[in-house]
């Protein structure tokens, strides 16, 4: 099989969608692997290190998007649309349900588009999604403590306070994977943290977890209405697999904030769980509304990409063998874990949460694979 791996070409994104030990073992299964020209150059993969794992160095996007599969990490913006082909294998992160759009595109080109964030595992986790969302989750209280600060924007609190004075108040919204990564960070910082989820056992075992040292709460409009007046920080951790997030926290909410104060949305892929929340850039990464700074950056494990990838690949890399030894079709049916993965298969939506949220027919992967 022809591989393809592009440079990414979102705002300020430097991850790549393979490493040159991810190309060396794809090489070695005899798979042609094509990869563009500093592709991973901004995070210390060379060209000559991919040459190295057996890889040919191409100049233009449009060479790697001669191959039959394309590796990437984000998914394709609207100038790569063009240049995706019918049947080819798609294998990145997709988010389509917050994305009309980009759908359409995928659903015209007729790819076979398989989407990170929705490949579960056997207990039901997200395996593929996992690293970034404790990527994010961290790095979600360094930039809402970043924001905090007056030159920002914000009110001008330290997380961790001082002897003497009082810690922030942290309200981390949703307890999976985001939220205790974010909970970690900002109780190690010294704030003062409270989560708030709706499932009774997950609360339980952050208690646990903190030993107590946070304040877990069961996740309602009311308890979520009587926090964000004190919140210093706000953290937005929600995520239903492949549907679009609900939308937790409402403007008028965002209003009763203090002026100064800081919400991260790292739901913001999935179309953000604050009504006031718009998709923002490294480059541009915070806006005010209403007296609050918002962070909604739509890849902010990019800011940390070197470890980002390492972290993302390593969790890839088994999938993208299995896809390159049998094929996609036999791959996606031969293992149920890989199947939900399957987004959209040659002008079909083929995951249920994006066919009704955007309005499309469902078909099963298991009825069109056949």
């Amino acid at each position: 099989m022809k591989i393809g791996i592009p440079k990414e070409r979102k705002n300020h994104e430097y991850r790549v969608g393979a490493t040159p030990n991810y190309v060396h073992a794809l090489h070695s299964l005899g798979n042609s692997i094509v990869v563009q020209k500093g592709a991973g150059e901004k995070i210390g993969f060379s060209d000559e290190a991919y040459r190295h794992a057996g890889a040919v160095i191409v100049d233009t996007p449009e060479e790697v998007y001669d191959a039959e599969m394309i590796i990437k990490v984000k998914e394709p913006q609207p100038e790569e649309y063009s240049l995706l082909k019918e049947g080819q294998i798609l294998y990145a992160y997709l988010h389509l349900a917050p994305d009309p759009h980009q759908t359409q595109a995928l659903l015209e080109a007729g790819i076979v588009g398989i989407a990170y964030e929705t490949v579960i595992d056997a207990n039901g986790r997200l395996p593929l999604l996992t690293p970034m969302s404790e990527v994010a989750g961290r790095i979600s209280i360094q930039a809402g403590a970043t924001a905090l600060q007056m030159a920002n924007g914000g009110r001008g609190v330290l997380l961790g306070g001082v002897p003497g004075v009082r810690p922030a108040n942290v309200v981390v919204i949703g307890g999976g994977v985001v939220g205790t990564q974010a909970a970690r960070m900002a109780v190690g910082l010294g704030a003062s943290v409270t989560v708030l989820d709706r499932s009774l056992d997950r609360l339980r075992q952050l208690d646990e977890t903190f030993d107590f040292r946070i304040r877990t709460l069961y996740s309602t409009q009311e308890n979520i209405r009587d926090l964000l007046p004190e919140a210093d920080l706000v953290i937005g951790a929600v995520l239903i697999p492949g549907k679009s997030a609900p939308k937790l926290v409402t403007k008028q909410m965002v209003q009763s904030m203090q002026q100064g104060s800081v919400i991260v949305d790292v739901a913001i892929d999935q179309g953000g769980c604050v009504e006031t929340a718009k998709p923002t850039t490294h480059s541009d990464p915070t806006y005010i509304e209403d007296g609050v700074v918002h962070y909604c950056v739509t890849n902010m494990p990019g800011a940390c990409a070197r470890t980002s990838t390492e972290a993302l690949t390593n969790a890839t890399l088994p999938y993208a063998l299995s896809i390159a030894k049998h094929g996609y079709a036999k791959a996606l049916l031969e293992n149920p874990w890989l199947t939900p993965g399957l987004n959209v298969y040659h002008g079909k939506v083929t995951n249920q949460h994006v066919a009704l949220d955007l309005g499309y027919e469902y078909h099963p992967p298991e009825t069109v694979l056949v």
